[in-house]
């Protein structure tokens, strides 16, 4: 058995034969709860990987390989209406600075003016 430590790709996760702690049990609960989700919890705590899994649940992209993806895990004995309806853009912002001013910006993007 293969300990995915550092994975957060879902799909890799289950076609690479990883081992998954299910918990796709709470896309039912996450769907009833509303808009407004916030995931508080500590670092290495599995956040990365429940959003590749949501991506991966939701993405139509992936419609053809639901049953490969989710046929062995508890979603995947009785899927809500909503799998596979949507089209997913995934954003990587670990290369976007987190600090400096507007003033920086301004310099580094001559299409934005002073205020």
């Amino acid at each position: 058995m293969k300990f995915p430590y550092g994975i957060v790709d879902f799909y890799g996760l289950i076609t690479e034969g990883y081992f998954y702690a299910d918990r796709t049990d709470r896309i039912t609960s996450l769907e009833k709860a509303g808009k407004h989700l916030l995931f508080l919890h500590p670092r290495r705590f599995g956040k990365s990987l429940v959003l590749s899994m949501l991506e991966n649940y939701y993405d139509l992209a992936r419609l053809d390989e639901f049953e490969q993806l989710f046929g062995c895990l508890k979603i995947g004995e009785n899927p809500t209406p909503l799998h596979n309806r949507y089209f997913v853009m995934w954003w990587d912002f670990s290369m976007v600075a987190s600090h400096g001013d507007i003033q920086a910006a301004v310099i580094r993007n001559s299409s934005w003016t002073a205020i």
